[in-house]
């Protein structure tokens, strides 16, 4: 029961149409899986009411014939190409325990796995979804300017390094390229996972798929729409979900042999014994024992419930696991990886420091509420940081007049009969020298109006600094960072100690910002400025060191990290659609905490499941033993078989109690 990512369309060409997310009852699959576990129940409840065999019997058989026949047709087909799978031994499990009677074990059996199977289709489906729903981001059509200064509106698919664009305002940029002409902001949070708008001019570099701001901006395409950085991370998504095939193919070796070790033995133990005079009838009914006691049941539910209960006890705190698999896989990670942006931080800015120059005349709270006032009509998101700190200080916020906005440089506004301006105090010339900011870059001043050095100082933490000038002269400076999660530091304290070394800070952000969130959180390994295949080469190095990997991001640039890691996390509350269906697991309230909790959670899950194995393993091993050294009666065997599924069962079911959540001390790095 293995499943693989559908091809995508070409990245070159999308669709504007919203993206349909596969919805569970649309999988045939699951349609099947539904029939026959409806059915199993309704003739298990007349069973157990003691209704004759002949109201029941049916309801079973249906459930046999919905759950059943697509993995027998599986089985069929590799039977066809020379080899023996599970699918093909579950069927002949469930259809030998309806031959001696045990038609209820054998129901139990084909609901499971036909269940089973229905989860990873869903699976499947909803990641081939968000990968094409990437895709969307990049625009269809782009405006092309001709030799000759015409415009002329083409698809994007066509386009071809060299060509010309021209981005208006709010419209998303259709290709990479270079800025040649104008000044605007591009949110490319999706690619670099910065949490604010960048300042683009020419030369600098834009990417397929983010956002223009206020500003026109003519950019000259540098790289082919199929190899875009937006392409790129589609490609990469499957790249490294296609990684995890060794793995899978090594369960499929393991059932290959136990099918195939299975069947030799039951029809050994069918035909020996005739051979040698036995009873047919007897032969039979110890054939048929022997395939019902080393049938896979226990062994499936010695795996499945500590899993399971561990899977329901993280969502019951905000933690979805997406499948069995995913929840053993966290418990199995020794590094950790941790994006910044919506991450260890909100993703959104605030007030860190209100600065009034000493001849202003302002204090803090006057200033600020200058520089709101000024903001307040603005979308931008320093704008509702400034607006949102004064009110946090309940600070009057003035009407404006004749607002405008600058793109690249900030807002000006009449505040009170003066003209404020506001915006980023970046022109910096030599800061051992005397640093001076130009304010007439603000003010339309010609003088060369400037602000000192020491109104700057101590902003080597990555904090984005703001200049508020009235009537031309500078008053003072906000300096504004991204929020720190107030869980953070905890977090990496307890992925250090459930790992045995501190977690690795992977970053599409600036070194200054990184720097800043490291320091707070007591991280040493910061990467910063990477693109998306950057985080992936990053997971990938510590992977090809030996370490299995947790990723914790939320954007689609962290998509392809999520993918390559050992087990993924997706902070929910935020993150893309991409980065939530590639993911092992999601945050959904958005509790950094969580993450180890859940962790620590998995590592018990696994525990369990070496014990329940234990208990199984000896229960069949005993069974068997009996039936073919002895003679093991019919009821004996399936007492024994269901007993020991009832025990694992019950094993695996404590996991759900609300202390296995909040249980004991950090396990090390060995789990």
């Amino acid at each position: 029961m293995s499943a693989t990512l559908a091809p995508h369309p070409a990245p070159t060409r999308t669709s504007t149409a919203p993206r349909r997310r596969t919805r569970i009852l649309a999988l045939p699959e699951a349609r099947w899986a539904l029939a026959a576990l409806m059915t199993f129940l309704a003739g298990l409840a007349l069973d157990l009411g003691g209704a004759p065999a002949w109201a029941f019997a049916p309801l079973y058989a249906v459930a046999y014939v919905t759950g059943g026949w697509e993995p027998a047709l599986e089985g069929l087909r590799a039977l066809r190409d020379k080899t023996l799978d599970v699918d093909l031994l579950m069927i002949v499990a469930a259809l030998g325990a309806a031959a001696i009677g045990q038609v209820l074990d054998g129901a139990l059996l084909i609901v499971i796995f036909a269940t089973s199977g229905a989860l990873e289709a869903l699976a499947t489906a909803r990641t081939a979804d968000s990968v094409r729903g990437l895709l969307d981001l990049a625009p269809t059509t782009a405006t092309r300017v001709t030799d000759e200064g015409t415009e002329e509106t083409v698809p994007t698919g066509d386009l071809t390094v060299g060509d010309v664009l021209l981005i208006r305002p709010g419209e998303r940029i259709g290709a990479d390229g270079q800025v040649l002409d104008g000044t605007s902001e591009a949110d490319q949070a999706t690619i670099t996972g910065e949490p604010l708008p960048v300042v683009k001019r020419p030369g600098d570099e834009v990417f397929a798929g983010t956002l223009n701001g206020t500003g026109s901006l003519r950019v000259r395409v540098e790289r082919d729409p199929a190899d875009s950085v937006i392409a790129r991370i589609v490609t990469l998504v499957e790249e490294a979900s296609r990684t995890k095939a060794p793995t899978q193919l090594f369960i499929e070796k393991v059932e290959q042999r136990y099918a195939v070790g299975v069947v030799a033995a039951t029809l050994a133990v069918f035909a020996v014994p005739l051979a040698f005079g036995a009873n047919l009838t007897d032969a039979l009914l110890r054939a048929m024992t022997f395939m019902i006691v080393a049938s896979p049941c226990a062994v499936v539910l010695a795996t499945m419930p500590p899993l399971l209960s561990a899977i329901a006890n993280a969502g019951r705190h905000g933690v979805l696991v997406k499948s069995a698999v995913a929840m053993e896989r966290l418990g199995e990670i020794d590094t950790a990886a941790l994006d910044k942006t919506g991450t260890l931080t909100e993703g959104a800015p605030e007030v860190t420091d209100v600065r009034p120059l000493p001849d202003s005349g302002l204090d803090e709270n006057r200033l600020l509420a200058l520089a709101a006032a000024a903001e307040h009509p603005s979308e931008h998101p320093l704008a509702r940081a400034i607006v949102a700190a004064a009110r946090a200080r309940d600070l009057p916020i003035a009407p404006t007049e004749e607002f405008t906005a600058v793109p690249g440089r900030g807002v000006t506004a009449v505040v009170g009969g003066h003209k404020v301006s506001v915006g980023r105090a970046e022109a910096l010339a030599d800061p051992e020298d005397g640093a001076t900011v130009r304010a007439e870059a603000l003010a339309d001043r010609e003088d060369g109006a400037t602000v000192g050095a020491e109104a700057l100082t101590g902003r080597e933490d990555g904090a984005t600094i703001v200049l508020v000038v009235r009537d031309g002269n500078p008053v003072g400076t906000l300096a504004l960072t991204d929020r720190l999660r107030p869980e953070a530091a905890a977090t990496t304290a307890a992925l250090t100690a459930l790992t045995g070394t501190a977690p690795v800070l992977l970053t599409g952000d600036n070194a200054h910002a990184a720097a800043r969130v490291a320091e707070a959180t007591g991280l040493t390994d910061v990467r910063a400025d990477l693109l998306p295949e950057d985080k992936v080469n990053a997971v990938r190095d510590l992977q090809d060191s030996g370490r299995k990997v947790l990723f914790v991001g939320d954007g689609v640039n962290d998509a392809p990290a999520l993918a390559a890691a050992h087990s993924g996390v997706a902070m929910g509350r935020a993150g893309s659609d991409l980065a939530l269906e590639t993911a092992d697991a999601v945050v959904v309230r958005d509790e950094l905490a969580t993450v180890p909790a859940t962790v620590r959670l998995s590592r018990a899950a696994r525990r369990l499941v070496l014990q329940n194995l234990v208990i199984a393993g000896t229960f069949i091993t005993v069974l068997v033993v009996w039936d073919l050294v002895g003679h093991l009666p019919l009821p004996l065997g399936v007492a024994g078989h269901e007993g020991s599924t009832i025990l694992v069962a019950l094993n695996g079911l404590r996991l759900l109690r609300e202390s296995a959540w909040r249980s004991g001390p950090v396990q090390d790095s060995r789990g």
